[in-house]
């Protein structure tokens, strides 16, 4: 939907991309808010959350060590030590928006999986899934970003409602509500999904998996210039910017799957 060249990218061509500061931050305070809800209701304070920032730092360099990289320039840790603090801080906004003594999460990070009826396998982890005593399911997703200007909004809820429709699939029940919590600007924005949303999301999955389907047959992934390609890792390689493409490897190895 962003951009099928940078989808040939990173799918087909599977090149690599540095790690980002504020991507690498996200994770970060994800697995801070995942891991907070461990401790009893009473304990789950912003102390203890704040606390938790370095020690899930650890963790994350545990399990890719890559992440080193966006600090090998500094030897006196001061900007890690200013990035941690900011991780500290949308992490303890993140109180100020939602009461976590309150909240018993019956899923988090869940990972889901469910199979349209044409066959397309659907594939996504939620961030938390909260379940009221009366069966309604409400989908929580953190962003560690602003809230989008209601034009650049479309994307965030194509994600949540992508999210609704897999739960559909798999538990038989629309989600009564959808939460996007942004810590970057303290907004909670929430949506209630009816069936008919589902189903517009559906229609436009089939679409981009066959628009896909006859990209990677052709090897026509045209780029589409917006205003994150300031951020994108390829730009040396993209027409859009002067670049040329690496040699289509499905078509130069005759075929491919």
């Amino acid at each position: 939907m962003r951009c099928p060249l940078l989808y040939r990218f990173r799918v087909i061509d599977r090149l690599p991309e540095k790690p980002s500061e504020a991507a690498t931050r996200g994770t970060l305070v994800h697995a801070v808010l995942e891991r907070l809800f461990d401790a009893p209701a009473a304990e789950r304070t912003a102390p203890r959350a704040r606390a938790l920032v370095p020690r899930q730092w650890d963790r994350l360099l545990e399990s890719r060590p890559e992440l080193a990289e966006l600090f090998a320039d500094d030897p006196d840790g001061e900007r890690l030590g200013q990035w941690l603090r900011e991780a500290e801080g949308l992490v303890e906004r993140w109180f100020a928006l939602e009461d976590p003594t309150c909240l018993e999460p019956a899923e988090r990070e869940l990972s889901v999986e469910a199979e349209l009826d044409s066959g397309l396998r659907l594939r996504g982890v939620i961030d938390r899934v909260d379940v009221a005593p009366t069966g309604e399911v409400r989908i929580v997703d953190y962003k560690t970003g602003r809230a989008p200007r209601p034009e650049y909004a479309d994307e965030a809820w194509f994600q949540m409602v992508f999210y609704a429709l897999v739960v559909r699939r798999l538990k038989g029940v629309v989600p009564r509500r959808l939460q996007l919590v942004y810590l970057g600007s303290g907004d909670v924005i929430t949506y209630d999904p009816v069936e008919a949303d589902l189903r517009r999301v559906e229609r436009r999955l089939l679409a981009l998996w066959e628009a896909i389907g006859r990209a990677t047959e052709t090897g026509d992934w045209r780029p589409r210039r917006t205003r994150l390609c300031g951020w994108c890792d390829h730009q040396a390689l993209c027409p859009e910017f002067g670049g040329t493409p690496p040699v289509y490897p499905l078509l130069a190895g005759g075929g491919g799957s």
